[in-house]
């Protein structure tokens, strides 16, 4: 593995590595090749021009907040602190209740695992208010707009990527453990490695709530910017998901 290092550099200077932000690999828990480059970044569509990125740079999150939320949930699942994926999801909900028709099927299983039959389309640009994860954040109850989305479908037989059921698992951590995410990733449920890659800066879905940047022409209110984390990944130019 010694040559590791020359051989990525010759793979950037070639040019082959178009768009990819910075590399961290780990062989037996310790860091072997660590790289960092420069290139544009963006949040939810809206261009942070050219960046040069450090270890210390703020990178968009995007999807690897799923990733995380799952794992949090798993921790928090094995100290008894957040329902079991068998139990109803309405009643986590209790401001929900009005919706048992269409809702009292589902459990924490199908927000897991996307597969809640509703309706949800982040396939929109993140500046468009229909895009449903936007909506949700512009909604005034964001639990209900999740749960009151349109049925597409028997829960459980098909999977639909969706931002909201993120959210929904996302509450059951923080009611469960009292903590909000960021802070109960920071505490030591994590090895001390994965805290210090600082992947879990605070998902994109909950710190959405502080950072606003200016609202869409076609819609009153703000729109809210997407978390971002220290550990430079790939990234996609214009696609911020």
């Amino acid at each position: 593995m010694s040559d590791l290092g020359a051989r990525f550099d010759a793979l950037h200077a070639s040019g082959r590595l178009a768009g990819l932000h910075g590399v961290v690999v780990l062989h037996h828990g310790e860091p072997i090749l660590e790289r960092y480059l420069q290139g544009e970044d963006w949040v939810w569509g809206r261009s942070l021009g050219h960046v040069v990125f450090t270890p210390e740079t703020l990178h968009d999150l995007r999807s690897i907040t799923k990733s995380v939320v799952s794992l949090l949930y798993g921790i928090a699942l094995q100290r008894g602190l957040v329902p079991p994926p068998t139990a109803p999801l309405l009643a986590q909900f209790p401001g929900c209740a009005d919706l048992a028709p269409t809702c009292a099927h589902l459990t924490v299983a199908h927000a897991l695992s996307m597969t809640m039959g509703t309706d949800w389309n982040e396939r929109l640009p993140y500046t468009d208010p229909n895009n449903s994860e936007i909506a949700m954040e512009m909604a005034p109850d964001r639990w209900r707009y999740i749960l009151s989305r349109d049925v597409l479908g028997p829960a459980g037989e098909g999977w639909i990527y969706g931002g909201g059921a993120v959210a929904l698992i996302g509450h059951l951590i923080e009611r469960g453990t009292g903590q909000d995410l960021s802070a109960f990733a920071a505490s030591p449920v994590l090895p001390a490695r994965d805290r210090r890659a600082r992947m879990v800066a605070r998902p994109r879905w909950h710190r959405l709530r502080r950072v606003r940047p200016a609202p869409h022409p076609t819609r009153a209110g703000p729109h809210r910017a997407g978390g971002r984390t220290a550990r430079p990944v790939a990234g996609r130019p214009g696609h911020p998901r």
